[in-house]
């Protein structure tokens, strides 16, 4: 079969349907418009089927991570479930670290990948794996449908489940043969559960009374507070309680980042970094998340012994999972934390409404402070003249940015001075990596400009990120998405580097030469160069004079842009290749 060849695999009766196309409708019925995906053998009867159905668009990718991680910003920027179509073995092989990410972030993806037929699978034959396997460990859900008439009944299934919350990615596979056969099963829209359910008043009138009590309160959340869109709700109990606001398990905006509370993100790293923070409460309230969602977290305690804990998620599993609590419900966000500020305002004497108010003004001072020191430091660092950062390119992006701008944030050792001058505020407009995933930056803002062609696109990633997926760019311009990407070039991987020195001096081991698998200075990687082979215009900027007109003609450009910024960096270029085996 050529790439245009029109011609059906399977010829069946005129009035009949094949489970090709009963697949292609029941993802309709079920409001689905986008398929995100890179085809294979198995798969062209399916993708024949597609012609059948122009409302249904398929974009395609040039790798399975790619199909993954758009599909992934896609959901995030809906909060509905998305559509992945991959190969078989190699495909899903290819997909399972992006859908590990998602996963992790618990991110409703649908994919449904193919099989040469299950008449095959005795034969041990060419692409032959045990695909329900693979995927089970990544997804919410997996499974092979094994006959015609389970079809949809299994897909239905699968959707059901990525779209009850806690959501998450599902895997279906679809055996050639089950999908050459005739379909008599009926489509219909899948049901899908509510689970906006209230914890109980008695509890929550305890837990009030607990943190209003309270002399040190302390809120930690995670991305099931903006899975409910419970943002308004979570920064009323805040002001409420004068209470810090603290992201253990971010990727969206849980409360915008410029609310006098709320305080940055925990240690997603090292759990040293985090106990300090986490053991000051003497009342804890930890909403949409588990403790600690972290590299190397503490193996011990890391709440005040006398502290009370108070635990609200839809994920049952994640409640008291490392770290007890003394009063928990599986709840909706959104129900509990409005039942909370609600009987909060009921209990709280003007005493404590005056205490609250205290703290509030005293962590508004704070952060205000260390905000204008940081600003200084960049403005010095920039009168200098040394070596350009990140700060002045924040700031004239932030200058030049649409107020309603989606920003994907892959920047990682940038992401403070880019959050610093471009606070993310809206829901559902800000996101970054979650899960330890790399590569997710372009393909997440693609996924967001299909969800939303009408905003501007922002993708901020590094040049080791970006790598692994840069491929993304021909999809952007094959689809015509006008998604514009910065790539932040310090020839290194540099998050690895500032972990190294903290690997030292936990130690006490004097700093040295970084490992030079840590540099991407030689050869250097052209940026440009790669962008044109993908059809993409792109500009470079290492002067601080240059940011300004280079961002006004990416913003300006009529289609994907990609614009490197070459960032000082710790590299040795004339050392790799020279020391052996570097």
């Amino acid at each position: 079969m050529t790439l245009c060849d029109t011609t059906p695999t399977t010829t069946i009766a005129a009035s009949a349907k094949t489970g090709h196309e009963a697949v292609v409708e029941q993802l309709l019925a079920d409001g689905f418009d986008h398929m995100f995906g890179n085809p294979g053998t198995v798969e062209e009867g399916f993708l024949d089927a597609l012609r059948l159905y122009p409302q249904m668009k398929y974009v395609l990718t040039l790798q399975e991570s790619v199909a993954v991680l758009a599909a992934d910003g896609y959901a995030r920027a809906t909060g509905k479930p998305a559509l992945v179509q991959i190969h078989s073995t190699p495909g899903l092989g290819n997909a399972i670290g992006a859908l590990y990410q998602a996963y992790r972030g618990h991110s409703p993806l649908v994919v449904i990948g193919g099989d040469a037929g299950i008449r095959y699978q005795g034969l041990d034959a060419q692409m032959a794996g045990d695909l329900v396997a693979m995927a089970r460990p990544v997804t919410k859900y997996a499974t092979m449908v094994q006959h015609p008439s389970s079809l949809l009944r299994t897909l239905r299934r699968a959707i059901k489940i990525a779209a009850t919350a806690p959501q998450g990615p599902v895997y279906v596979c679809l055996p050639l043969d089950v999908l050459d056969a005739p379909t008599t099963e009926v489509v219909r829209p899948t049901s899908i559960p509510s689970t906006r359910v209230a914890p109980e008043p008695a509890l929550v009138d305890e837990a009030a009374r607990a943190l209003v009590a309270s002399a040190t309160p302390m809120i930690y959340v995670g991305n099931g507070v903006a899975a409910s869109e419970a943002q308004g709700e979570l920064a009323r109990v805040a002001e409420l309680l004068g209470a810090e606001a603290w992201d253990v398990d971010g990727g969206d905006v849980n409360l915008r980042y410029d609310h006098p509370l709320y305080q940055g993100a925990t240690g997603h790293m090292f759990g040293a970094h985090s106990k300090p923070i986490l053991s000051r409460g003497d009342a804890n309230l930890i909403v949409g998340t588990y403790l600690l969602p972290e590299v190397f977290p503490e193996t011990g305690d890391v709440l005040a012994p006398a502290a009370t804990t108070i635990h609200f998620d839809l994920n049952a599993y994640e409640i008291a999972k490392n770290h007890p609590a003394d009063l928990a419900a599986v709840c909706d966000p959104k129900l509990a934390l409005a039942a909370l500020a609600e009987r909060i305002e009921q209990i709280i004497t003007p005493a404590q409404m005056k205490s609250a108010h205290e703290r509030t003004q005293l962590l508004a001072k704070r952060k205000a402070e260390a905000e204008q020191t940081a600003r200084d430091q960049d403005e010095a660092r920039v009168l200098s003249g040394g070596p350009l950062t990140f700060a002045p390119v924040a700031q004239a992006l932030a200058a030049a940015l649409p107020d309603d701008a989606i920003v994907f944030d892959e920047a990682l050792t940038n992401s403070p001075p880019l959050t610093r001058y471009l606070p993310p505020r809206l829901a559902r407009h800000y996101f970054c990596t979650r899960g330890g995933s790399l590569g997710v930056g372009i393909p997440g803002a693609i996924g967001a400009k299909a969800a939303h062609p009408d905003k501007t696109v922002v993708a901020v990633t590094g040049d080791g990120g970006s790598m692994y997926t840069i491929q993304a760019l021909w999809t952007a311009a094959r689809h015509g998405y006008d998604v514009k990407a910065i790539i932040c070039n310090n020839r290194s991987y540099r998050l690895l580097q500032l972990n190294m020195t903290a690997f030292w001096e936990e130690r006490g081991i004097a700093a040295r030469q970084q490992p030079l698998p840590f540099d991407l200075s030689n050869p250097p990687l052209q940026f440009a160069a790669m962008a044109a082979s993908y059809g993409v215009a792109s500009a470079r900027v290492s002067l601080v004079e240059e940011i300004e007109p280079s961002i006004r003609r990416m913003l300006d450009h009529p289609g994907p842009f990609l614009l490197e910024v070459e960032l000082e960096g710790d590299v040795d270029p004339e050392l790799v290749g020279v020391k052996c085996g570097q």
